[in-house]
């Protein structure tokens, strides 16, 4: 059992996995990986191992083995291929037993510099300039899986220098950072992000982070510590810069406290980026290619190679930089026709274009028939 347990994490961290599925179904037990966004089957275990597995786990993660007819969490650390491993586990009754999610957490060492996002120049340097200010709300939107903690741990990063106090407020912390105060809230004991916000200001902060707006509590309290002084840093479940305004309105904000709070606004997405080893030249006959003019377009090879699954390896951001009106005629304002020129399936197709990815990967991530809205 130890031998499986063992071999199972270390495939996770060969193939790149952000997350273990555990499943029971039917006919046994399946396994999934999640890898760049995307589930993955791998062989699923002998029958004698299958049913003692998830009691295995949950007891490494100090979990009640006894109770698998409620939701429970914890967390554990092992090693995988060599190399040790932070994990963080979710069980949920089903149909046909215990489901186990395994999220593999990254260390300190994952976190990208602002240049590694896929940020462009332009879009870089608005990012450092409103990241430069004393005070300011900077949201980053998008939805589950965009990889917005890991821009807002990169922005940590760049401030975190030991003349700043930055605080954050995360459900749960991903990352553990050297210099910062980092807050897991609570809700269960009625320790929310407003909460948590709440007593951050009577801390002397010069930074904040908050790991998700959700309600007008929260959304009241941050604006309110932007107004006064603070850097604060924030994430929104939106599907693009523009409808981030409409959140903010739903949420009880009026457009004065936000123009005069919000720094700047991110919207982001993840491309896949094709195998360099195995990726094969597209066809050019479709209107869409026709119109993109000249480049180097690819597609992904399927059948993938000793480098690469199904012919992707990778991924990077994309990226949609909005500012409320009046704050900077440099930028777009989010109500402005001409937003889109910094649009998420522009730059997207910049990337097909230049041939990092397929165009089944732009239109899966960034279709063309969508549109702007809160989720």
């Amino acid at each position: 059992m130890a031998a499986y347990v063992d071999a199972l994490f270390g495939l996770a961290v060969k193939r790149r996995a952000s997350d273990i599925h555990l499943e029971p179904q039917k006919r046994g037990l399946t396994i999934r990986l999640r890898v760049d966004g995307l589930l993955h089957y791998v062989p699923s275990p002998p029958d004698d191992i299958a049913h003692r597995l998830c009691a295995r786990i949950k007891v490494m993660a100090a979990m009640d083995i006894a109770e698998r007819r409620l939701p429970q969490d914890g967390r554990f650390t092992a090693y995988g291929d060599g190399q040790p491993l932070d994990l963080r586990v979710s069980s949920l009754p089903t149909l046909w037993g215990e489901k186990l999610v395994l999220r593999l957490v990254p260390n300190d060492a994952s976190i990208l510099g602002l240049g590694d996002l896929g940020l462009s120049g332009a879009q870089r340097r608005y990012f450092l300039n409103a990241l430069s200010k004393p005070q300011g709300l900077i949201l980053v939107t998008g939805p589950t899986g965009s990889g917005k903690t890991l821009t807002l741990y990169s922005a940590l990063q760049q401030l975190n220098e030991p003349h700043r106090n930055i605080s954050t407020a995360e459900e749960p912390i991903e990352i553990p950072l050297a210099g910062i105060n980092q807050i897991g809230i609570k809700p269960q004991i009625g320790l929310g992000f407003a909460e948590t916000l709440r007593a951050l200001l009577r801390q002397d902060p010069d930074v904040l982070m908050i790991g998700e707006i959700r309600d007008a509590d929260t959304a009241s309290m941050a604006i309110r510590a932007a107004q006064t002084g603070h850097l604060v840093l924030s994430t929104v479940h939106t599907k693009s810069a523009a409808a981030t305004l409409m959140r903010l309105n739903q949420l009880g904000l009026s457009n004065r406290d936000v123009a005069e709070s919000v720094t700047l606004i991110l919207a982001q997405r993840l491309l896949r980026l094709l195998c360099n080893h195995c990726k094969i030249p597209a066809a050019t006959t479709s209107a869409l290619n026709s119109r993109q003019g000249m480049g180097s377009r690819y597609q992904a090879n399927l059948s993938g190679c000793a480098h690469c699954l199904q012919g992707y390896w990778g991924r990077i951001g994309i990226f949609e930089l909005c500012q409320p009106e009046g704050l900077d005629d440099a930028l777009p304002s989010v109500g402005h026709a001409n937003a889109k020129t910094l649009g998420l399936r522009d730059m997207a197709l910049g990337c097909y274009q230049a041939g990092d990815t397929s165009l089944d990967e732009v239109n899966r991530v960034v279709p063309a028939e969508s549109v702007s809205g809160a989720l």
